[in-house]
């Protein structure tokens, strides 16, 4: 079965394309996106692999579900597309860029910018219904996207995941921390921000020493 995913990815997944599971999953979302309103747009549904190729990985960041308001999701965990909003979540995940990495607030919240330079935005499930949280959990998205995490574990060395939450930090089991580095926080959402389990946590200036001393280029956050 071919699924329209950039090429690097496509070599590393392509096993995965194959097995029942992800068949199932497949006719799932297409009988989804024919009878309701879904997120993201179909031809955005793999815009994390599209917009960084598996050999230019240097940072995952891991996010849950897609946005399921209208117009938000475009592919990428946390990210909207230019002129939206930005989300509670977003807006902390700014604010504590701004506070650690002395920049300014940005205006846009499309972070098509991250992924080109390296970072993985990966949310583990990567379609909903609109209006509907939650709504294609447990129907095959969560295997492939953690087989996705286990394979870069197992073929990189050097990768920085970033694990935000309770959620995120299970995920913590499919990586090798002897060869990639791992930084755990709380979730940006206000919820948890809120109760200080975010903010001052400088993920982003800690990412970006971690790539100094690999002798990588830093991230423009």
């Amino acid at each position: 079965m071919k699924v329209s995913i950039e090429q690097s990815w496509q070599k590393v997944l392509q096993e995965e394309f194959e097995k029942p599971y992800f068949k199932g999953l497949t006719e799932f979302v297409r009988n989804e996106y024919r009878s309701r309103i879904c997120y993201p747009p179909g031809p955005k549904i793999f815009a994390a692999f599209d917009h960084c190729p598996f050999d230019q990985v240097k940072i995952v960041i891991l996010g849950q579900d897609p946005y399921h308001g209208p117009n938000q999701a475009n592919g990428l965990c946390f990210s909207v597309a230019d002129g939206i909003s930005h989300p509670p979540s977003l807006i902390n995940i700014f604010k504590e860029i701004e506070k650690d990495l002395g920049t300014p607030y940005p205006q846009s919240g499309n972070l098509e910018r991250w992924a080109k330079q390296g970072v993985l935005l990966l949310n583990s499930t990567l379609t909903v219904q609109s209006g509907n949280a939650g709504s294609h959990q447990k129907r095959g998205w969560e295997v492939f996207t953690d087989t996705v995490i286990a394979k870069i574990s197992e073929l990189q060395k050097d990768v920085v995941f970033l694990l935000w939450g309770g959620f995120a930090k299970k995920k913590v089991k499919l990586i090798d921390a002897n060869k990639h580095h791992v930084l755990t926080s709380g979730h940006p959402s206000p919820l948890s921000a809120n109760r200080g389990y975010w903010f001052g946590n400088k993920h982003f200036s800690k990412t970006n020493e971690i790539l100094k001393e690999l002798g990588k280029t830093e991230i423009k956050w």
